[in-house]
């Protein structure tokens, strides 16, 4: 079966604008007067994405204007891209997966996926998009020992087997395999993307096949750097942090590390206009500061932020909202995309035998679930604002049920005794279950020590966990040496985020909804 993907509103509004000229954005109308930009007509694509911003209770915007947020760690420069969030395809507002940065694309038997690039498309240094920077990242990237030791990221690979890849002509790319490969399209979606192509005029002159330098340092025998090193630290599409390095996305940071203040500026060559003409973004700057995580929500509520998301906690809803008022913000409580905002990950593969046992019996996981009091740690922690539910996908998910929200979720003490009693976990004098081997059944939840609220709720779940007969007790870690001690089996149980995607498709990838690697916690 074939498909074209493409949405009717687009074309429609692509039509209609060529009816009146693009507006210049007013930031950069001296360079273009100067003869150091072409005008805005010049530095879009043919067709560029027409977002209705119209639609769903917004309104289109203008130019202008400096965006100024707060991240906890350097590393956060990635947030220019997230946030960004230019894509060869996205989500639009139902979950379909649309063109973005593509101009179309068709699908054959989830198997063959070409791609049309939009003509006259520019990187934000003002080069050429082509078809080029698809080949140089397959073959001279994704396909070099030097630069990718393991081959081509698992997602371009079906059963370990890699795409056919084709060049068709400038702006066209096929990839095919001989059986579906269902995670392409949404990994290239994604927050964290799957970039499947690179600016290859820039990186050139960093790989060993088309610099004369590298080759003849090689030669003399005096190169001190390893090439694939420095190129790789050159080609980080979604970290942000080389200022040298083209981006496609809205904005383009101007800052090198170190540094704890990052500016990035408006990309010149960006493929999208409002209903209006007027290219987008409208903001002109998106400068991060780098600030330690513990005052971020204080320096927020002072004014610090224009826009502050990352390092808010629910814990700080009371304070930023008292100051609301006197300093002339708003606090919005943000649908997350996650399954919950906090869940526990009994590990299935636990190197423990007695304890392996015991958690892969469904019939356990489900006295713990309904021994967890969900409405007392909503009103304590909460304020009554969140919903008492499961680790699940959300409603708006098109693979939703509301079973799936309530299934054990209950707070029912008599029937998780039942159950515990069925698999024969007996109490001891101290009213403490004891394991199979005679242990008592005193259950150890690993945290990565970053929020005082995982410990709240743990402190919650264990008042109620001690009525049914088991002892919770909570250690706390640093992340990395947490992550660690569950993939190397060492922990029983964990405390972290929900599903990281609460809003799969049918196009979806199963890994995160089972335990089948260690990218799952429950692993």
């Amino acid at each position: 079966m074939r498909r074209k993907i493409g949405t009717v509103p687009i074309f429609l509004l692509l039509f209609a604008s060529g009816a009146h000229a693009y507006i210049e954005t007013p930031a950069l109308a001296a360079e273009v007067r100067a003869g150091k930009l072409p005008p805005v007509d010049k530095r879009l694509p043919q067709k560029p994405l027409v977002v209705p911003l119209g639609d769903a209770g917004t309104s289109p915007g203008r130019h202008g204007g400096t965006l100024n947020t707060l991240a906890g760690r350097s590393r956060d420069t990635r947030l220019f891209a997230i946030y960004g969030y230019a894509r060869l395809v996205g989500y639009d507002r139902s979950l379909h997966i649309v063109p973005d940065i593509l101009e179309s694309l068709e699908v054959e038997e989830g198997r063959s996926f070409t791609l049309h690039l939009r003509r006259g498309h520019r990187w934000s240094d003002g080069h050429a998009f082509t078809a080029e920077d698809f080949r140089y990242y397959w073959e001279d990237v994704a396909n070099n020992r030097d630069l990718s030791p393991s081959g081509p990221p698992r997602d371009l690979l079906v059963e370990g087997e890699p795409p056919q890849f084709q060049v068709l002509d400038e702006t066209t790319v096929r990839y095919t395999w001989s059986k579906p490969n269902p995670h392409f399209l949404p990994r290239m979606a994604g927050a964290s993307p799957l970039f499947i192509f690179r600016p290859a005029h820039y990186l050139k002159p960093f790989h060993k096949k088309y610099s004369a330098r590298i080759q003849q340092a090689d030669a003399a025998g005096t190169r001190t750097r390893r090439w694939a090193a420095v190129h790789n630290r050159m080609d980080n599409m979604y970290e942000g942090d080389n200022p040298d390095l083209p981006t496609l996305q809205p904005w383009h940071n101007t800052t090198h590390m170190p540094a704890d203040r990052f500016v990035a500026v408006r990309n010149p060559y960006f493929h999208r206009v409002d209903e209006r003409g007027r290219q987008l973004p409208y903001i002109d700057r998106f400068v991060l500061s780098i600030a330690d995580p513990k005052l971020i929500p204080a320096k927020a509520g002072a004014g610090d932020a224009d826009l502050q998301a990352r390092d808010l906690n629910f814990n700080n809803y009371t304070f930023l909202k008292q100051g609301e008022k006197q300093n002339g913000y708003r606090t919005l409580l943000w649908r997350p995309g996650r399954g919950s905002h906090v869940a526990l990950f009994p590990n299935l593969n636990v190197n423990d035998p007695g304890w392996r046992a015991l958690l892969r019996d469904v019939r356990f996981r489900r006295a713990l679930s309904l021994a967890i009091d969900r409405s007392l740690v909503n009103q304590v922690l909460y304020f009554g604002l969140a919903i008492e539910a499961n680790n699940t996908v959300l409603e708006q998910s098109p693979l939703y049920l509301p079973e799936y929200r309530t299934a054990w979720a209950r707070y029912d003490r008599k029937s998780a005794n039942q159950l515990l009693d069925e698999i024969g976990l007996k109490r001891g004098r101290d009213g403490i279950r004891k394991l199979p081997d005679g242990r008592p059944l005193e259950v150890i939840v690993e945290t990565a020590g970053e929020s005082t609220e995982q410990t709240d709720v743990l402190e919650l779940i264990r008042e109620t966990w001690r009525e049914v007969g088991i002892k919770l007790y909570s250690k706390p870690s640093q992340r990395e040496a947490f992550r660690n001690r569950i993939f190397a089996g060492e922990t029983v149980m964990s405390i972290w985020w929900g599903l990281e995607n609460g809003l799969p498709t049918a196009d979806t990838s199963p890994d995160e909804f089972a335990p089948t690697s260690q990218l799952q916690l429950q692993w």
